[in-house]
């Protein structure tokens, strides 16, 4: 290896000796890839045609597990509370992002370095971490219930993670919590390349800081805020460690059950692994094409406006 970099050549038009040098910087990294990621998609796909209980010989039988699914109302169920989810991990933390983008690259803040340093930190921090913290705020007596019996609404005091009709929110509040971070760190990389000229036009023709923020400020993020909805769109389908540190599973009973939740139930605590497999075919097959859908509109939006 010594020896092909001291055969890197440092001209602009040929960087390497061989045109296949670049392949074996990046082999390393596919071998990885191959063995940890492409490999086990694989060793699911497979097992999905199978009757197997995760330590039983696998008994093929076809598509079986597949019809079986079609007519599962869990999962079906969970697959519905990943789609309400996605409210808070997608759709809430974009509109938040851009709130916070607007302020930190619009205005002159001192101290605006720690500012996005403190509001990125929820991004960075282990979910089970969060879901720990949140679920001793979301108590009976936690800091939540606390505050408003301070503010005299005591009456809206509950066990909000024991609530079946605010479980599921609760849990899509933290999620908000931490995705929004991702956001507004795409937004203001994006926000910063913007051309100031723009917004010296926009203020020669009279527009208003909101005025700027619509006309100037949101075309310039229309690649970071495709970005960033497949990012936490992804996030928001494959949820599993924040559902399951939170409502212990899913609960109550079934009210905030995720199809990875399920995934793992059906897989480790009924051995039903092979049932459990076709789950997770069906759940990735779902997320590939709803984001390959969402990136070939916008492909195509822009080669509309090239034109």
């Amino acid at each position: 290896m010594q020896s092909l970099f001291r055969r890197i050549r440092v001209d602009g038009n040929k960087p390497y000796v061989r045109a296949y040098h670049p392949y074996l910087f990046l082999l390393p990294g596919f071998v990885i890839y191959l063995v940890f990621v492409l490999l086990p998609i694989a060793g699911t796909l497979r097992y999905s045609f199978y009757d197997w209980t995760g330590f039983s010989e696998p008994i093929y039988i076809g598509i079986d597990n597949y019809r079986r699914l079609l007519s599962d109302r869990d999962f079906w169920q969970a697959l519905s509370h990943n789609f309400f989810f996605s409210i808070f991990y997608t759709i809430l933390p974009i509109m938040l992002g851009l709130f916070l983008t607007s302020l930190l690259t619009r205005s002159r803040l001192r101290g605006l370095a720690v500012f996005r340093t403190g509001l990125f930190i929820p991004q960075i921090m282990s979910p089970v971490v969060v879901g720990i913290i949140w679920r001793w705020m979301f108590q009976l007596d936690g800091p939540i219930n606390q505050m408003l019996n301070t503010f005299g609404l005591g009456h809206l005091a509950r066990p909000w993670l024991g609530d079946f009709t605010f479980a599921p929110v609760a849990v899509g509040i933290v999620g908000t919590w931490v995705e929004y971070g991702l956001a507004m760190v795409l937004f203001i990389a994006g926000a910063q390349a913007i051309d100031e000229d723009l917004y010296d036009a926009a203020k020669v023709f009279g527009a208003n800081a909101l005025q700027q923020f619509w006309y100037v400020t949101l075309p310039g993020l229309r690649q970071q805020i495709l970005v960033a909805f497949v990012i936490t769109f992804i996030a928001s389908l494959r949820i599993f460690d924040l559902v399951f540190v939170l409502t212990r599973q899913g609960g109550p009973g079934k009210a905030t059950t995720v199809a990875s939740i399920l995934i793992y139930q059906e897989a480790f605590q009924r051995n039903r692994a092979g049932y459990a497999s076709a789950m997770a075919v069906i759940l990735t097959l779902i997320i590939v094409t709803i984001s390959g859908i969402v990136i070939y509109l916008q492909s195509r939006s822009d080669q509309q406006e090239a034109l």
